[in-house]
């Protein structure tokens, strides 16, 4: 959480009076382990032993909430960044998952679902000058609002943006070849 959505969501949750648990990896060793990290799914492990960690203390004060950060991409393959593609919908598909299973225990779990974020993201996974962020991409402080406000509301998931729900839910109704060839287009640079 030390820079982009994850800077932005603490800061909001601090000035709101919030417990935190943060996770940050610093940028230099991001930069030279994230595809190692990825690809041997400790982000994944992760999620999993911190959410089961967290919903052991919730679930026995019957209140609490979690927000995971998801991403768009979770709805839809992606071809020249699979891996974060399959993240993401792991992260969305999971946190849904566990919400069912918690809804009637006072606990909520949100799936955050950004789509373009204007972050160090981007340029440090080679996507800055993609067709995606081009299009243009949302203010991380917005993104963070955005998360913040949906987690308190008790949403399930949570996207912010016309364009980004459109986005999500278009993938649904359309050919899975037409879809992998759009998420390719878009992530050209």
């Amino acid at each position: 959480a030390s820079m982009g959505i994850g800077k932005e969501l603490a800061m909001i949750f601090a000035s709101d009076g919030r417990d935190l648990v943060l996770v940050a990896r610093s940028e230099d060793r991001l930069q030279s382990l994230a595809q190692e990290l990825e690809s041997e799914g400790l982000e994944i492990d992760a999620l999993v032993a911190l959410t089961h960690l967290a919903l052991q203390g919730m679930l026995a004060r019957r209140r609490g909430r979690i927000l995971n950060i998801a991403s768009t991409a979770g709805f839809q393959p992606g071809p020249d960044m699979a891996v974060y593609y399959a993240t993401k919908s792991f992260v969305l598909l999971f946190s849904e998952g566990i919400a069912e299973e918690v809804k009637d225990a006072g606990v909520t779990v949100t799936a955050h679902c950004p789509g373009a974020t204007v972050t160090n993201f981007a340029g440090t996974a080679g996507n800055d000058q993609s067709i995606l962020f081009r299009l243009g991409a949302a203010p991380a402080d917005k993104v963070a609002r955005h998360a913040y406000r949906s987690m308190m509301k008790g949403k399930v998931v949570a996207i912010e943006g016309l364009m980004n729900w459109l986005t999500a839910f278009s993938v649904r109704f359309s050919p899975r070849f037409l879809v992998r060839k759009i998420a390719r287009w878009m992530n050209k640079t």
